[in-house]
């Protein structure tokens, strides 16, 4: 992103949130929107993503304290007519779009065409404080692909082990008609007459030279007389692919994970973006989770638990365990299991936490009924409950 789209882009507005949103704000105005626009929910709609790209552009920036800070900054600066309360002004006024008598005023032309990773404030003054030489302009290196936002839904289980799953993604490529130079096939761009090929041209501004693109080619270096048809001259087109991707193993409900370079396609040599995935994981009839341990909850006899026991407990891979129950064990109390939870980031495991559900029998009849009531007379001189009585009424004076 460049510091033409933060200062052209509202993306408070673009999330529908505040300036003053917190970052939890943020987070569920953009998974809400994401959900309702993500591509897999809305084929062949192209407004809604286009809207997916920008909201997910968004996200991106404001999910990122420094990232915002810096955005918030530069919007600041520009859109209030000044920066940093010094003389320097857009043409025309403040918003940066209108010049001098009514004419138009591309931010473009003064931000250039550069884009890759960049954002910062420093991407413009390293350009207007320019000594005017004739280096590389901004807009004809290697220029890094954009990063690319999407979700997947996967299975309790493959979350804990690990899974690599099928994604299909459309991004900005090359156009395929003109391989990238955006002119009509059996065509050649030519070089720039204005520029000399270099994209940049420079004009006095008092004691500095401003070195911006040039208006010819728009930093392009080069001059298209017969653009392609397909892309109209811009050399980019979508393209749809299908990767296979790793979630790793441990991953979390609601996780976002960065795969670095599996984004969209760089320019002229630029490295890929990376691929934002939001990982959603339904959830299992048996087992819980709680950080890097399983948890799961096994019904246990009123004898098993009072006389003691061993009981058998299940484990996520379908194999069980035998786990010793004290006698006395109460309701609710939680046992631990070594090594069998999640996989962790250096490959170790967590733990099983067992919870202990005493069951009372629904119905006693003849025998059984008997030897309970034997065992109530038994343990009568017991008041399970007197403690619990007298803190109360110690409490109510």
């Amino acid at each position: 992103m460049s510091v033409q789209d933060w200062v052209e882009k509202d993306y408070y507005a673009i999330l529908g949130v505040d300036k003053t949103a917190s970052a939890d704000e943020i987070k569920k105005a953009y998974r809400k929107l994401a959900r309702d626009l993500h591509p897999d929910r809305n084929q062949d709609n192209h407004a809604a993503e286009e809207r997916f790209k920008d909201v997910s552009e968004a996200y991106d920036v404001l999910s990122d304290k420094k990232k915002r800070a810096e955005y918030d900054e530069t919007r600041d600066m520009f859109t209030s007519g000044r920066a940093g309360g010094g003389p320097f002004r857009f043409p025309g006024g403040g918003s940066g779009t209108g010049g001098p008598g009514g004419v138009p005023f591309d931010l473009s032309d003064l931000f250039g065409q550069g884009g890759g990773s960049g954002g910062g404030v420093s991407d413009l003054f390293g350009t207007i404080f320019s000594s005017g030489g004739r280096g590389r302009p901004p807009g004809t290196g290697p220029r890094r692909g954009a990063d690319v936002e999407s979700e997947v839904t996967i299975g309790f289980r493959e979350s804990v082990d690990g899974v690599t799953v099928p994604l299909r993604m459309t991004s900005e490529a090359a156009c395929d008609a003109c391989r990238g130079t955006g002119a009509k096939a059996g065509t050649v761009p030519r070089v720039c007459p204005t520029c000399e090929g270099t994209g940049q041209a420079t004009r006095s501004a008092g004691r500095f030279g401003i070195a911006e693109p040039c208006r010819e080619c728009r930093g392009r270096g080069l001059v298209v007389d017969d653009p392609c048809p397909a892309c109209h001259g811009s050399g980019r087109g979508k393209k749809s692919r299908t990767m296979n991707v790793r979630v790793p193993a441990g991953v979390r409900d609601g996780q976002r994970i960065k795969l670095k370079g599996k984004g969209a396609p760089g320019e002229r040599g630029g490295s890929a973006g990376d691929l934002y995935l939001t990982v959603h994981v339904t959830p299992d009839q048996v087992f819980g989770r709680s950080g890097d341990n399983l948890t799961v909850t096994v019904p246990v006899t009123f004898t098993e638990a009072a006389l003691g026991s061993e009981i058998e407990v299940p484990t996520l891979g379908g194999s069980t365990v035998r786990l010793k129950l004290p006698a006395g064990t109460p309701n609710g109390r939680t046992m631990r299991v070594r090594g069998k939870g999640s996989t962790r980031k250096d490959g170790s495991k967590g733990d099983l936490l067992v919870t202990v559900d005493v069951q009372v029998p629904q119905r006693v009849d003849g025998r059984a009924k008997e030897v309970l009531q034997e065992f109530a007379d038994a343990t009568s001189g017991e008041d399970v409950r007197a403690d619990l009585l007298a803190r109360a009424r110690g409490g109510a004076q």
